[in-house]
């Protein structure tokens, strides 16, 4: 036994850190497996979701140190989304511990079905169908450019060593589409209010809870256009690694991190998603999306019966 928890049960945390991990990995939503599995292991709403947000922060944490070249150039509106995030996981986590335990099992099964939800929307999937259209229009635009400048000029166009046509033989920058890698970000100064409104919540919501959380950053920032998408998947990690940082400390000062279950968890994470990529490149997406879904919709219906019937 290890502070009341038997070596089955540890065993049990960390295999849901795995799968939280691997479907963190997949879908963008490992609390949608992590936290339903700390509560059914006996561990109160709470304590567990405080515990959960400990054992993800290894997550956010690699996923940004992957992500050094789609922050690159980005460096005043990479720190203030850290900030925002920390701010927002702070006023998260005070929430969660200032109200009655009871409203937050009363929110919990609602806060999943919007997990379930986000991930059945796909907003990551969308927006890398749009980039990859957008990537294909440019393209598109370039070679027809470069055929209208050949006929005007009389001159043969051929191909350069990129694989594009230029007129003269040589490859062109002007005529050469802009890899989704070194497409801008637009200045802070042009987003709309309501896209730091947006930005704001889902730090807070990320401090309170976190299920979905990602996905809803995504929705926000290419809804307001920001960038393309491996460049806003990189800052949407920034708002909630900060959020979950700040949260994780004021859950350790307030003592309400159950720690074998935490430091369980975030190994088998670290696992999960480890072994996740040559797994999921043999599995559909929709395959791993629908199950995501459908595990929802059974965890906020069981949850729902407990707590509202």
């Amino acid at each position: 036994m290890i502070a009341g928890f038997s070596v089955l049960t540890l065993f049990l945390i960390l295999l849901a850190g795995i799968g939280a991990g691997f479907v963190g990995y997949a879908v963008g939503a490992s609390s949608l497996v992590s936290y339903p599995a700390l509560l059914a292991l006996g561990i109160p709403p709470v304590l567990a979701n405080a515990s959960n947000t400990v054992g993800v922060v290894g997550t956010g944490v690699g996923g940004l140190m992957g992500a050094r070249k789609e922050l690159a150039g980005q460096t005043l509106r990479s720190v203030t989304y850290i900030a925002i995030g920390a701010v927002g996981g702070i006023l998260g986590a005070l929430l969660l511990l200032g109200l009655d335990p009871s409203v937050f099992e009363f929110l919990a099964p609602a806060l999943i079905l919007f997990s379930a939800l986000m991930i059945a929307f796909n907003p990551r999937g969308r927006m890398q169908a749009k980039q990859a259209a957008i990537d294909a229009q440019a393209q598109l635009a370039s070679m027809q450019k470069i055929e209208q400048d050949s006929a005007k000029t009389g001159a043969p166009g051929r191909a350069n060593e990129a694989g594009k046509t230029s007129v003269s033989g040589k490859p062109s920058a002007a005529t050469k589409p802009i890899s989704p890698e070194d497409q801008p970000v637009q200045p802070m100064r042009q987003d709309s209010w309501w896209v730091w409104l947006g930005v704001v919540a889902v730090a807070v919501y990320s401090g309170y809870f976190g299920a979905g959380a990602g996905t809803v950053a995504l929705a926000v920032l290419d809804a307001a256009n920001i960038g393309p998408f491996h460049k806003i998947n990189a800052l949407k990690t920034l708002i909630g690694t900060g959020a979950n940082i700040t949260a994780s400390v004021v859950f350790i000062v307030r003592g309400v991190v159950d720690w074998p279950a935490a430091i369980m968890l975030c190994i088998g994470c670290f696992i999960g998603g480890y072994i996740a990529p040559p797994i999921t490149r043999k599995i559909p997406a929709n395959v791993m999306r629908a199950a995501a879904v459908i595990a929802g919709i059974v965890l906020t219906i069981d949850l729902a019966a407990k707590t509202y019937f």
